[in-house]
């Protein structure tokens, strides 16, 4: 690569960050800051490549000494005005107008260096040394992206941590809230369980108590019989009842008001259906980006210049310079070639997120309940548990 493909390089790099800068909005902080740091990385590494490998060569030459100094200076000037813009907020009334500035000024100096700069290198320097400063500038620039490029890696492999971070942090509270779920339940199936123990103890102490009730019942009711009618005629026990030993009327009284006032309370119970909701993966969407490759074609206007030696005769014979003597004319033959250079603009955005909907879901199950049946001697009824 030729010294004036490097010098070109970095304007037509720089243009291209600055035409997309300033048509960024107020609102777009992020994207301004980004493309303002990589302005900043080209100018800097732009005027670092010169005042390294070309302006200490330059200096030992008079002709092109003040151009080194008008240079440095146009440098100095630059940097100024990238801190300034630097520092000013990215969503400041007056950022635009700076830029505008900075913009300007960089310009003139990429002019400035175009049209004195490089004819005096030609002029003072030869093509070895030229070649050489080159190769210097060009070992610099793959440094330097060498380095961005290691940069980037390390943003990106930070980025990547942090994502898999925060996955492995989502995945382990999914799990303890899994946990949490399945606690619950487990839970509510032992209290469940305990209910329906006591339930059993219950209806099982209610069936032991009617069973007591009825055979006391049936034995008091039983009247005395010599199991023959005649018998039982003479001896008067048809209607005798039995009677306590000591007995009064009074005391009878008493003993019946006890034997009514006595209770048995019978618990009835009954299921009450509760429906829970935990977190279950229904399912995994992964989006994945790769690149493809698109071979792309660009016709560019080209401006060659080609010295031309022409001999005529003169308007007149009379001298009007000087003759006689060795004179050497140089002019320099230019040509443009293409500088190619690739910027990423953002083309879309792929959003990934989640949305939520939400249903009505019957859960149906069966519940039990406690009910009791009444049995009296003469009939029989069921009655239905209280509500």
């Amino acid at each position: 690569m030729t010294l004036r493909t490097l010098m070109q390089t970095a304007p037509a790099k720089a243009n291209e960050l600055f035409a997309r800068l300033a048509e960024t909005s107020d609102g777009a902080v992020k994207t301004r800051e980004k493309l303002l740091a990589e302005i900043k990385s080209e100018l800097e590494l732009h005027a670092d490549l010169e005042e390294q490998h070309l302006f200490p060569i330059l200096r030992k030459h008079p002709e092109t000494k003040g151009l080194v100094a008008v240079a440095i200076r146009d440098n100095k000037e630059l940097r100024a005005k990238l801190a300034e813009l630097d520092a000013l907020p990215k969503n400041h009334e007056t950022f635009l107008e700076k830029l505008a500035e900075l913009k300007k000024a960089f310009r003139q100096h990429a002019r400035d260096e175009k049209r004195e700069l490089l004819p005096a290198v030609q002029r003072a320097l030869n093509e070895d040394q030229v070649q050489d400063i080159a190769e210097k500038m060009e070992t610099g620039m793959a440094e330097a992206e060498q380095i961005r490029h290691d940069q980037l890696e390390e943003r990106r492999a930070i980025a990547r941590q942090e994502r898999e971070r925060a996955e492995l942090q989502a995945a382990q509270e999914e799990a303890e809230e899994q946990e949490q779920l399945a606690a619950a339940a487990e839970a509510r199936e032992a209290v469940t369980r305990i209910a329906e123990a006591a339930g059993e103890n219950a209806r099982q102490i209610t069936k032991n108590l009617g069973e007591g009730v009825n055979r006391v019942a049936t034995a008091s009711a039983a009247p005395l019989s010599t199991g023959l009618l005649f018998w039982d005629m003479m001896l008067g026990m048809a209607s005798r009842q039995p009677t306590r030993v000591g007995s009064t009327p009074g005391r009878d009284a008493l003993a019946a008001k006890d034997s009514r006032s006595e209770e048995a309370v019978i618990p009835l119970g009954e299921e009450v259906l509760t429906v829970a909701k935990r977190k279950v993966t229904t399912g995994t969407t992964r989006v994945h980006r790769y690149v493809v490759q698109t071979p792309v074609e660009q016709q560019v206007s080209l401006v060659h210049e080609k010295v031309i030696v022409e001999r005529r005769r003169p308007v007149t014979d009379k001298s009007t310079g000087e003759t006689l003597t060795e004179l050497t004319v140089e002019v320099i033959e230019t040509a443009e070639v293409p500088v190619v250079s690739k910027v990423v603009r953002l083309k879309e955005e792929v959003l990934v997120r989640t949305e939520r909907t939400e249903h009505v879901e019957t859960v149906r199950d069966i519940v039990r309940q406690d009910r009791v049946t009444i049995e009296h001697a003469s009939k029989r009824r069921r009655l239905p548990a209280a509500s």
